[in-house]
């Protein structure tokens, strides 16, 4: 153990460790990429981060810099908590803090998880109405706010957010709120840093308000900060949301304060196969008014790799060998929407198979849904690495983008079957790499830049579902309007003069240093 692992260990009630073991651990998470880190922490508490944040503070301001990296599951697909310095894990960050039924509110760590929560809401009636990985913390939802498949009806996560609780760079501790005027310019006459973010952000959105109001127009773009936009709302002020997609480089998320909702009842679920795109379409648009949880389409390649595994999905793709399917979901007016389900199935073409939920056709429905699982697990000497996932594809240009699609499919080799939300216009594209390929790496890197020009070309966005982390940053801030950018690299200086928060991801990420850190072992399967 190195003489900064015991000093930090003096430090904290948590633990540090610098074990290559431990460090191979977290030198990877579901992304394309491996960084090895020097420093792995487990906080036990915000102080323990704040004491952590103070000192790699107090060395980059004498020029020896570390950066730090936040860590919740370890499931972000773009390497954005991989770092070469100090993991700051918030894996012991876990517990409820404070509960109140009758307001809805809810206090947890940045560490617990969406299951762990709603599990425990449960009792008291209550959920936060998103969709994610089981193991997705809290934090970590906040932190990359992804667009998720429920986003269309619910919001995202920070629809739910009433209030947070950040460490900055420099260890000090800030608190939330949206707050009027007058208490904004009382909080910058403060001699901290708390007070200098106030102050340097109300002149920054003085005189970039042009460019500011800009961004705000493109809701579909993940990239930088683009919630800079979203901090001011009348005559009040709330720092919550330039958090919300910063990936961890603007502070680090510790505990959170949520509103809840009444829990809804058990999901009705309805599967409807088609052989083109055009019907399949217009199913899911007409879905659109019986407001829906979520709406999402895959390419019927997904279902029968999953039928091919053993699943029973005869019913669902009825000797189709190409084709779309449609999934929805409803978690309201149940009998009303059965039977308007029952309306459409006569607009549409008669080799459309419709599966509705019974008793009889739930076990298919459950298989259906963990058929997407299957798919990306199941590759032998392989593996669906994560490339181009969560790209914002408008609706009306689906049918060009398949066609470039195929195009590309051929001009690459790869396999490459769509899936994502027709609700929120997110998708992913997961074609099968073998990571022992010499040119594996610039397969990736070819797929990658090819890809996003496809998606480009089609008025989409690569970072439109997810931030651009470490990955999609090789392409997105080549791609960045150099005001935007010039923005962008003066709202993460006003929070971080020091450089010390993961400051080689989003804008800071280097194309050479990323292309060259690709894994080449696989990952242990996950279930999505």
């Amino acid at each position: 153990m190195g003489k900064i692992t015991k000093y930090l260990n003096q430090l904290i009630v948590g633990n540090v460790f610098d074990t290559p073991d431990i460090l191979e651990c977290y030198a990877v998470d579901r992304s394309a990429l491996k960084v090895k880190p020097k420093f792995v922490a487990f906080p036990e508490s915000t102080d323990d981060i704040s004491k952590l944040m103070r000192f790699f503070n107090q060395i980059a301001a004498k020029d020896i810099p570390v950066s730090v990296a936040v860590r919740g599951a370890g499931l972000d697909t773009g390497g954005a908590d991989l770092t070469t310095g100090l993991v700051i894990s918030t894996e012991k960050l876990n517990r409820m803090l404070e509960i109140d039924p009758r307001e809805r509110l809810v206090r947890v760590q940045a560490g617990m998880t969406l299951h762990e929560l709603n599990t425990a809401l449960s009792v008291s009636g209550l959920t936060i109405p998103i969709s994610g990985h089981k193991h997705d913390t809290i934090g970590g939802l906040i932190s990359n706010a992804p667009v998720d498949a429920k986003a269309a009806k619910y919001g995202g996560i920070m629809n739910y957010v009433e209030r947070l609780e950040v460490v900055l760079a420099n260890g000090e501790c800030l608190q939330t709120s949206r707050m009027k005027k007058y208490y904004v310019a009382k909080k910058a006459t403060e001699k901290s840093l708390e007070g200098d973010i106030y102050r340097k952000l109300a002149r920054l959105l003085h005189d970039k308000a042009e460019i500011i109001d800009d961004i705000g127009k493109d809701i579909h773009n993940r990239s930088g900060y683009p919630n800079i936009a979203r901090i001011q709302y009348k005559d009040t002020t709330d720092l919550a949301p330039i958090f919300a997609g910063a990936q961890g480089t603007l502070g680090i998320i510790s505990e959170v304060i949520l509103h809840a909702v009444p829990l809804r009842k058990r999901p009705f679920r309805v599967v409807a196969t088609f052989k083109e795109l055009e019907p399949a379409i217009d199913y899911a648009y007409a879905l659109r008014a019986l407001r829906p949880s979520e709406i999402n389409l895959y390419d019927l390649k997904i279902v029968q790799e999953a039928r091919e595994s053993g699943k029973n999905l005869d019913g669902v793709i009825r000797k189709l060998e190409n084709g779309f399917v449609i999934f929805a979901s409803f978690d309201e007016r149940v009998n009303t929407c059965a039977k308007k389900l029952a309306l459409l199935k006569e607009r549409f073409p008669r080799t459309t198979k419709y599966i509705i939920e019974s008793p009889d056709t739930q076990s298919m429905l459950n298989e259906f849904e963990n058929s997407l699982a299957v798919y990306l697990n199941a590759s032998k000497n392989s593996e669906r690495v994560p490339v181009l996932t969560d790209f914002y594809l408008p609706a009306h240009n689906l049918d060009s983008f398949l066609k470039d699609l195929k195009v590309l499919e051929q001009k690459l080799d790869l396999d490459l079957a769509l899936y994502g939300s027709y609700a929120t216009s997110t998708y992913s594209l997961r074609p099968k790499f073998h990571l022992d390929d010499k040119d594996y790496a610039k397969k990736v890197a070819t797929f990658l830049r090819a890809g996003a020009y496809v998606i480009d070309r089609q008025d989409g966005k690569l970072a439109g579902g997810s931030p651009e982390g470490r990955l999609k940053a090789v392409v997105t801030n080549t791609e960045m309007r150099e005001s935007e950018k010039a923005l962008y690299e003066k709202i993460k200086e006003i929070f971080d003069r020091n450089g010390v928060l993961n400051p080689d991801i989003k804008l800071g990420a280097s194309s050479k240093f990323t292309l060259t850190h690709f894994r080449t072992t696989s990952l242990p399967k996950i279930m999505v």
